[in-house]
């Protein structure tokens, strides 16, 4: 009986120390002050995405480089903007900040996101067309863990002739 009475009072001991230490790191986390991070809207930086590819198009980005890796950033498509049938190579989280964003799911229909929306884009074999509606240009943040990337899907060839 005695041994489980030391063993309990053992245990107690490396819990409460555990517990102690915890509360320590705690402390001098919530006392080591963060700096906040911030760009006003007149200080953001936009860029050119594409201007063969996708004339008109602009992208700022707020963290990391969307050329490199992960990053999130602000994209504008001019109004009336089309992108063809096309996949990403990763997701994309986007929130609609101003205009009409458009998508057009392969196969399905198309459905028109207004300030506010919210859109987990898969990457991979997800393939959609974008636009924006002709009204107003259309912002919107994108987040993504991969660099940005477009990639057409093409049109299926034509069958060839049978050879006689």
């Amino acid at each position: 009986m005695r041994a489980k009475h030391v063993l309990a009072l053992a245990c107690s001991f490396v819990v409460a120390a555990a517990v102690l230490a915890q509360t320590g790191a705690e402390k001098k986390m919530k006392s080591a002050p963060k700096s906040a991070s911030y760009t006003a809207a007149a200080d953001v930086k936009w860029v050119d995405l594409d201007p063969k590819g996708a004339p008109g198009v602009k992208i700022a980005d707020m963290w990391g480089d969307h050329t490199k890796g992960a990053f999130g950033a602000f994209i504008k498509f001019p109004a009336g903007f089309a992108a063809p049938l096309h996949t990403h190579t990763h997701d994309y989280k986007i929130v609609v900040v101003s205009g009409t964003f458009i998508q057009g799911p392969e196969g399905k229909p198309e459905f028109r996101l207004g300030p506010g929306s919210y859109l987990m884009q898969p990457g991979g074999n997800y393939k959609h067309t974008t636009a924006c509606d002709k009204a107003s240009d259309c912002v919107f943040f994108a987040q993504s863990t991969g660099n940005f990337d477009l990639k057409p899907v093409e049109a299926p060839k034509a069958a060839e002739p049978a050879k006689k």
